[in-house]
């Protein structure tokens, strides 16, 4: 018998737990012991293998500090999609949640904007000559 597959939203759920769950520098353990459960229940959650109900769901956002919208796409109200998926991916990757906690350490508009700018040329010179239209679109945005 196969084992049955996590509800893709369970998944994108347990993924916006574990994205806000780092960005705050929480360990699944401390979070755990706030809702009076253990670390591999936040694993699970997290990776969606199991759903997190409504009352507890509630309470993390408690604990997070972030309304209950913040774990739904568009406050619940929008499809998840391939390029949400691909950003959640990346802000949940090591290097994500570092160069987000970096980016927002930054009070300076004009330095945030040269930065943007820096990383915008930098992925345009990485970029192969038949992408130019990509390439414009990255300079340009």
């Amino acid at each position: 018998m196969k084992a049955k597959s996590p509800n893709s939203i369970d998944v994108y759920v347990g993924n916006r737990v574990r994205v806000r769950r780092k960005t705050l520098g929480m360990t699944q353990n401390g979070l755990a012991e706030l809702l009076g459960i253990t670390f591999q229940q936040i694993q699970k959650y997290e990776k969606g293998t199991n759903r997190i109900g409504a009352s507890r769901l509630q309470r993390i956002s408690e604990i997070l500090r972030v309304p209950v919208g913040f774990f739904f796409e568009n406050g619940g109200s929008g499809p998840i999609d391939g390029a949400t998926n691909e950003l959640n991916s990346f802000l949940s990757s090591k290097e994500g949640l570092a160069l987000n906690k970096a980016f927002i350490a930054i009070e300076d508009p004009n330095i945030r904007q040269k930065l943007v700018a820096l990383a915008k040329s930098l992925a345009a010179a990485g970029l192969p000559d038949s992408d130019s239209e990509l390439q414009d679109s990255v300079v340009n945005s």
